[in-house]
């Protein structure tokens, strides 16, 4: 925990007056708010213990062990938490067996904010160097499991102390199952399918936040983090005040103020379905062809690549925004 601070305001009142006080006026505190400290080495065991189920693309016996031991970690946590069963068509027809997890902390607090992360990892590593290795499923320690490890490690926190706010930590199934690089196939809409059905179908048919926060790839050695279009377009003045705290954080380097490029990730759906203006923390890099970390769909995205400050860093952020609500 940080320290408490406390502010002072003077206000009228019939209390007794001190020697530096007019008489007539009490003396009244107002606490700041107490920001809890992000612990990377939790996040990380997070992150860890995700992976060492191995790829989680959906239909396989990893996809399925992971799941079952993110719900569990979920009741360990949250106050309500909802499990909501899909079958999802994919792109080339092959029926997806998804699930969507919804941990809700103080659930009949109105005012909410929603986090979200997907959970599963691709199916193929259509970016590898290697062609040996393009349909070779992704361990996504990375891409997906980074996401998941912070946001347990802030349920974690929630579950402990309780901020103004409601949350909602949804981590979506079947984002990554988007058409394959090399398959000359439609790729409309291919990509985001869990979030696509919560969109269509909350876990609560009134459900609304004021805003929400996706992280995705978040665990990679000098991440950087852009103004991404799509969050810029449907939530800029959460983008301003994320980056903002980030800054007063100590986060500039990893948190940039520059614009990135519009990426077809979760949020763009909960933004253009649900309405809820939903910001995308993603490292965006500018020297690989595809803009992303070295490793982005390769065999090679796996724990080695998984560094516990960039953990903390956007953890810490996040939980400041929350905590500072």
């Amino acid at each position: 925990m940080l320290p408490m601070f406390f502010l002072t305001v003077l206000g009228c009142g019939s209390g007794s007056s001190d020697s530096n006080q007019a008489a007539g006026e009490e003396r009244t505190t107002i606490a700041a708010p107490v920001i809890p400290t992000f612990n990377a080495d939790s996040a990380y065991r997070f992150v860890e213990k995700q992976v060492a189920f191995g790829p989680r693309v959906p239909n396989t016996d990893a996809h399925r062990e992971c799941g079952d031991w993110l719900e569990q970690s979920l009741r360990r946590f949250a106050d309500t938490v909802y499990v909501q069963t899909a079958r999802l068509r994919a792109f080339d027809g092959t029926i997806l067996n998804a699930r969507n997890f919804i941990g809700s902390f103080q659930p009949h607090n109105r005012n909410r904010i929603l986090l979200c992360a997907h959970w599963d990892s691709r199916p193929w590593a259509d970016h590898d160097p290697d062609p040996a290795n393009h349909y070779k499923p992704v361990l996504g320690a990375n891409d997906g499991a980074s996401g998941v490890g912070v946001l347990l490690e802030i349920a974690r926190l929630l579950s402990e102390t309780n901020p103004n706010v409601g949350v909602d930590i949804i981590f979506f199934d079947a984002e990554d199952y988007g058409k394959h690089r090399l398959m000359n196939v439609p790729d409309q809409d291919s990509w985001a399918l869990g979030s696509q059905f919560w969109a269509n179908n909350p876990h609560k048919s009134d459900y609304f936040a004021r805003f929400g926060i996706l992280l995705d790839m978040v665990g990679a050695e000098n991440a950087t983090f852009k103004h991404e279009g799509y969050s810029m377009m449907y939530a800029p003045n959460i983008v301003r005040k994320v980056w903002e705290i980030a800054r007063r954080e100590g986060f500039g380097h990893s948190f940039l103020n520059r614009e990135g490029g519009y990426i077809i990730d979760d949020h763009y759906y909960i933004n253009k379905i649900r309405n809820i203006p939903v910001i995308n923390i993603i490292d965006q890099r500018d020297h690989t062809p595809h803009g992303f970390f070295d490793y982005w769909h390769t065999v090679k995205d796996n724990m080695d690549n998984i560094d516990k400050n960039t953990l903390h860093v956007v953890g810490q952020t996040v939980t400041t925004v929350i905590y500072s609500e």
